[in-house]
């Protein structure tokens, strides 16, 4: 499997089911938002499950470990990252279970069809136009800023290639709460779960996960806050429960 990896790569263990994934530190490497994503996601048994804008992989491939999906795909515009995240899966030996498609979020219902997916997941970007600088070259201000889609893409492409009550899920930045909201119901992606994450008990949330149900109706739940720290540098238990030991 050494081949797979190349010289400025490195590989970090997933903790979960022994797989394992390829990264490049210089580049945009998953967080603890994805990993927060796979565990708040459902993908249940027969179902076939679409992860946009996938980066190195991680969800597609977390999701496999956690759940008994028929099939996972993840679908990335950059090539280096599509790259590495077919690596990973041929390293992790999945690949009847897992496939990586290069291409745009933007044009995700042309490739792969519409209502083809029970479920769809998706860490996009959080940060508009708007929000900062960047280098639009860059790996991690593509991954972070608006600039190759936005939410409303994401929504729209969402909505297209989901089966009728099929489920999405999300994860985001709350100061865009409302807005998310507004495009989701455009699309007639109805939000059905929320969960807030919040670095501190004390502290204003910076995480929110979210679950949709395609043309579902009108009620929310707002599960209990997950709190992610007991005190600087230490996890409380919950998020030790979901990260493992991915978080060493």
């Amino acid at each position: 499997m050494e081949n797979l990896v190349l010289e400025c790569e490195r590989v970090d263990d997933l903790q979960i089911n022994g797989y394992k994934i390829i990264q490049h530190p210089d580049k945009f490497c998953f967080g603890m938002d994805a990993v927060l994503l796979s565990d708040f996601a459902k993908v249940n048994e027969g179902e076939k499950a679409l992860d946009l804008g996938t980066g190195t992989g991680i969800l597609p491939i977390l999701l496999e470990a956690k759940n008994k999906g028929e099939h996972y795909t993840g679908l990335e515009i950059q090539t280096e990252s599509a790259d590495m995240a077919r690596r990973s899966v041929l390293f992790n030996n999945l690949q009847d279970r897992i496939d990586i498609i290069e291409g745009d979020i933007k044009e995700a219902s042309k490739i792969f069809g519409k209502a083809c997916m029970d479920v769809v997941t998706s860490n996009p970007p959080y940060m508009t136009n708007h929000h900062g600088l960047k280098n639009p070259n860059d790996a991690k201000a593509i991954a972070r800023h608006e600039l190759l889609c936005s939410l409303e893409d994401v929504m729209r492409e969402t909505a297209a290639v989901l089966k009728p009550k099929g489920r999405c899920y999300f994860v985001h930045r709350p100061f865009r709460l409302v807005e998310i909201f507004e495009s989701m119901r455009k699309y007639k992606l109805e939000p059905k779960r929320m969960r807030l994450v919040y670095p501190y008990v004390d502290k204003e949330p910076n995480m929110v996960l979210i679950e949709g149900v395609r043309g579902g109706g009108p009620q929310l739940t707002v599960e209990s806050p997950l709190i992610v720290y007991d005190a600087p540098g230490q996890y409380t238990k919950e998020i030790y429960d979901i990260y493992g030991m991915i978080m060493q």
